[in-house]
């Protein structure tokens, strides 16, 4: 059960970071920082078996992974931009936080030209000539 370490975790970094920030506010932020990482670098294996069930799905289903790249680059994208966003929220810069936001769904778009391009020439050579 990894949701009980994580939420556990959570948990206790969020008591000791309301008791900090009387104190100390700067060390609660980071503290706060400190244990978003923690929990993302928890999570990496899982997302790494993701990306290796996605990609063998796609070779199996002969996909051309160029497109499956570019999705989990968009995925990606979408996660760590949501990640900065959040943490600047916290620090309670939220004008920076939408500029991150703002960045990723940019980039987002931009990644996804290519595959878009492809789904509409794929609709329109299905389309009958008369």
């Amino acid at each position: 059960m990894q949701i009980i370490h994580i939420v556990g975790l959570g948990l206790v970094a969020t008591f000791l970071a309301l008791v900090l920030k009387e104190q100390k506010p700067t060390f609660a932020f980071l503290l706060v920082v400190f244990t978003g990482c923690v929990i993302f670098l928890y999570l990496v294996d899982q997302v790494y078996e993701i990306i290796r069930m996605i990609e063998k799905i796609a070779v199996n289903a002969n996909v051309n992974l160029i497109y499956v790249e570019t999705i989990m680059k968009i995925i990606g994208i979408a996660y760590i931009a949501e990640f900065g966003g959040q943490l600047t929220k916290d620090a309670g810069q939220g004008a920076i936080a939408s500029k991150i936001e703002l960045g990723g769904k940019i980039l987002i778009l931009t990644m996804a030209i290519p595959i878009l391009t492809v789904i509409i020439e794929t609709v329109i050579q299905m389309i009958p000539e008369f």
